[in-house]
């Protein structure tokens, strides 16, 4: 089966300094670089998704800046597609399926930033577009959350993400065990 990585939105704006920093990304940063070098070795297919905020009222990923820059450790190689998005979806109004259909992808594995967000809804699309989704849960970073006055904590956040995509949308798994499934 023709599996590629998918890279969503690992950029500067999310790591300290950024102007949206997240709980956990240096570690899901690490686990995504694993899957990049495995993916790299094994000649697999990968695409980084990068976003770019248009809207007037954007505090991040905004055009022009440091921030919407592809996270160093993970930047892409000149055969590595990089798709542009506007929006959570990383298939909506972007060039991805068509890519992905071109290189003939079934399934994909993914990993990037937010979980609650971008995460979400491109594992959602993608399995709606009828692609067996696997998700790096440990290469996946988001922040606290503010609901009726109550902070919910990042890691309460993700995992409550992880449990809702798994089996359902996504097989949901560690970074450690990629290696035997692709």
């Amino acid at each position: 089966m023709n599996t590629a990585l998918l890279l969503v939105d690992i950029q500067n704006d999310y790591f300290q300094g950024g102007r949206n920093e997240l709980v956990g990304a240096d570690i899901a940063l690490a686990r995504a670089q694993e899957a990049l070098s495995l993916f790299r070795d094994k000649r697999l297919p990968v695409v980084h998704v990068q976003c770019v905020l248009l809207e007037e009222n954007a505090t991040f990923f905004l055009p022009d800046t440091e921030g919407i820059g592809i996270h160093e450790r993970v930047s892409p190689q000149s055969d590595e597609n990089v798709i542009v998005k506007h929006t959570p979806d990383s298939f909506f109004q972007t060039e991805l399926q068509s890519h992905l259909e071109s290189l003939q992808v079934k399934r994909l594995v993914v990993g990037g930033m937010m979980s609650h967000i971008c995460i979400d809804s491109t594992v959602r699309a993608a399995h709606r577009l009828g692609y067996e989704v696997v998700l790096l849960g440990d290469a996946c970073a988001t922040k606290d959350l503010v609901w009726n006055d109550t902070v919910i904590p990042a890691n309460t956040v993700h995992d409550t993400f992880m449990a809702s995509l798994d089996g359902t949308f996504a097989q949901v798994t560690n970074t450690a065990g990629l290696n035997d499934m692709i």
